[in-house]
């Protein structure tokens, strides 16, 4: 019984082992760095661009355990940031002259407003945010219902790309106000803050307005408490792997042992078995009864001693 109990909790563990390393990667709804998120955010953006018009913004649903961040999406034709340029986009003004390469036929703006998630994704230490994380990148546009599109770069030539804050938060007397830029290779840049809460760029990235001292040096964003790079996403799913797998391993070999032993066990029953069932005994009448009899000593010891010869 307890053989057949130690087999079916092993063979029970070996079945949860494989069904958790099956789901070990991460569902695609959990977000772990900052670029992680903007490739979630521009799948989202994709979706909302149903029969979309040239030049209309498209506002996408978000999922709940991402509630808070706005994302909208803007399809244009290629070349037309050159000539025409986008006069209004939620808060950013795009001038004429805005270059994109590669050359796509169709391209799409994504814009991103992070909320109450910009100091999760965008960790400043010395820094308070003034304003929400914003962001604008751009993407190709030729197919829509492709998960995953390729990123634009987009620069500006003659005059630079506009960010209009309308809600910015009281700051204290003497405290330094500057606007902070995030590009999309994890470097942090501040520059001075323009008349009317606004701040410049001539790329693509995030942007806000931020308060602090100069004397505390921004940690690269992309490792806040709550996110793992790329390269560690990697490790740790490889560690679970190989852990998964000598896991396994001693699973096996336990439930190997077990079933020689349970073999073993049953082979010695059969045997005991069997040398009861031919065991042949005498039978004496004891009054009405007959009982098996067994003779104490079949042979006679004989002591071999010359003095008792």
């Amino acid at each position: 019984m307890r053989v057949r109990t130690t087999l079916f909790v092993l063979l029970l563990l070996t079945f949860l082992l494989c069904v958790s390393l099956s789901s070990a990667q991460l569902p695609p709804d959990v977000v772990v760095s900052a670029r992680s998120l903007d490739v979630h955010l521009q799948d989202l953006a994709f979706k909302a661009l149903f029969r979309p018009r040239t030049g209309v913004s498209y506002d996408a649903q978000v999922p709940t355990n991402l509630t808070g961040i706005k994302v909208s999406a803007m399809r244009l034709k290629s070349g037309s940031l050159r000539t025409r340029g986008v006069l209004s986009y939620k808060e950013f003004e795009i001038p004429v002259g805005v270059v994109e390469n590669p050359y796509v036929e169709r391209l799409v703006l994504v814009y991103q407003n992070l909320g109450n998630w910009s100091d999760t994704f965008y960790p400043l230490p010395g820094y308070s945010y003034l304003t929400p994380v914003l962001g604008l990148l751009a993407y190709n546009g030729e197919n829509l219902s492709a998960s995953v599109s390729h990123e634009l770069d987009i620069k500006a030539s003659d005059k630079p790309v506009l960010v209009h804050f309308p809600n910015v938060k009281p700051v204290p007397m003497g405290v330094l106000v500057k606007c902070v830029y995030f590009d999309l290779h994890g470097s942090v840049h501040f520059d001075i803050l323009l008349p009317g809460n606004v701040c410049s760029t001539v790329q693509q990235g995030h942007f806000s307005i931020v308060a602090g001292s100069k004397t505390p040096s921004p940690a690269p964003y992309g490792f806040g408490k709550v996110q793992f790079g790329e390269k560690n996403q990697k490790k740790l799913k490889s560690v679970l792997w190989i852990g998964g797998i000598l896991l396994l391993m001693i699973i096996l070999g336990l439930l190997v042992v077990g079933v020689r032993r349970h073999k073993k066990g049953s082979r010695v029953q059969k045997l005991d078995c069997v040398a009861e069932n031919n065991e042949i005994l005498d039978v004496t009448s004891i009054g009405d009864i007959k009982v098996p009899l067994a003779f104490g000593t079949r042979t006679r010891p004989v002591i071999e001693h010359e003095y008792f010869a």
